[in-house]
C-alpha cells in the first residue's frame, strides 16, 4: 500500500506563492507518475499537473499554466507543486496522486489509484 501525504497548505492572499509537498512511502516512488487534481466545493476534481517519472515530461492544465510548476525529487519521494500569482479561483482542497502503471500523464482521476489525504489552500481577494 502507498501512502501520500500533502503538507503546505494555507490561506494566503491574491498574487501570493504557496509550495505544496506530497511525500509518498515505499520504495518504488521513482517509477510513479505524479499527478495534482484540485475540488472545489460543490465541484468535481480537476486536474492540475503531472510529471512524468524521470520529471524530464510534465503537463499543466490551461488554467495554471504559466504560474504553477510541477517537481519532483526521487531522492526523497517527493512531488511538489509551486503555485505562483494565486487568485481567488484557485481556492480547492489539493490532491496529489500516484499511478505505478501509468505510460502517459494522465489528467483523469480515474487514472490514478493512490491519494493523499488533500490540503486546503485558500486564497482571499
Amino acid at each position: 500500500q502507498v501512502q501520500l501525504v500533502e503538507s503546505g497548505g494555507g490561506l494566503v492572499q491574491t498574487g501570493d506563492s504557496l509550495r505544496l509537498s506530497c511525500t509518498t512511502s515505499g520504495r518504488a516512488f521513482k517509477t510513479y507518475v505524479m499527478g495534482w487534481f484540485r475540488q472545489a466545493p460543490g465541484k468535481e476534481r480537476d486536474f492540475v499537473a503531472a510529471i512524468s517519472y524521470s520529471g524530464a515530461t510534465t503537463s499543466y492544465a490551461d488554467s495554471v499554466k504559466g504560474r504553477f510548476t510541477i517537481a519532483r525529487d526521487n531522492a526523497k519521494n517527493t512531488v511538489y507543486l509551486q503555485m505562483n500569482s494565486l487568485k481567488p479561483e484557485d481556492t480547492a482542497v489539493y490532491y496529489c496522486a500516484a499511478e505505478p502503471r501509468l505510460l502517459k500523464l494522465g489528467a483523469r482521476p480515474d487514472e490514478y489509484t493512490y491519494w493523499g489525504q488533500g490540503a486546503q489552500v485558500t486564497v482571499s481577494s
